[in-house]
């Protein structure tokens, strides 16, 4: 009978134990916010190859990296396309992510965008900032410059992009002491990675993710 009640005891423990450190909440949920370019359009084989995709493998069991990327995306919420408004804007913020990797910016150098609602990107950065802060989950923010524009396409530039989008993105990163992801940089001078000038293919997505995982890591340490 003794002999019994320990084992009773012990399993008591263990299912204690099991409830309390549940293997599901060890996950780290990452929720990669943006454009055609985190979707992975022109990514051949894109379920697979797009960055989320590659930076999930690359990070491990231990992470859960989810893409919520559509093609056409503008942070300026008065944009052709506003991020907002999307069904993926709802599922990022349902998703409880503990890391948001936001990477808008690209589709708001379209003069239809930025030259009507230019002086709203700094406020809308900030807003979908906000947005997420205040979630439970309470996710660290990282901020991506967007990556190179190799030919003006669609209305989206390059000289806005690096004399619009990214002073403000690097503006709000100081002020707030978010980490800068720069896929810019990372991307420069390889025009070879981007078969329409515009979205990078799987190649590219690999070195974003590449670049991404090096920026978490190096924020973890």
């Amino acid at each position: 009978p003794r002999q019994i009640t320990v084992k009773k005891a012990i399993f008591s423990i263990l299912i204690v134990a099991s409830a309390t450190f549940s293997p599901a909440e060890s996950i780290t949920r990452i929720a990669c916010v943006g454009d055609s370019i985190t979707f992975g359009a022109t990514v051949k084989d894109r379920a697979q190859n797009c960055y989320p995709a590659v930076l999930g493998r690359l990070l491990g069991k231990e992470y859960t990296v989810r893409n919520y990327g559509v093609n056409g995306a503008t942070l300026l919420k008065k944009g052709d396309r506003p991020y907002w408004k999307l069904k993926a804007f709802k599922d990022a913020t349902a998703f409880g992510p503990n890391i948001v990797i936001i990477k808008l910016g690209t589709n708001d150098t379209k003069p239809q965008n930025w030259n009507k609602a230019d002086t709203d990107f700094e406020a809308d950065l900030r807003t979908l900032i906000a947005h997420f802060q205040k979630q439970p989950s309470k996710p660290a923010i990282y901020l991506c410059l967007p990556v190179p524009v190799y030919q003006d396409r669609w209305g989206i530039n390059e000289k806005t992009v690096t004399e619009g989008v990214i002073p403000v993105i690097k503006k709000v990163a100081k002020e707030k002491k978010f980490p800068i992801i720069d896929l810019h940089k990372a991307l420069t001078g390889k025009p070879e990675m981007f078969p329409d000038k515009i979205h990078p293919n799987a190649a590219g997505a690999k070195l974003m993710a590449q670049t991404i995982q090096a920026a978490l890591n190096k924020k973890q340490k």
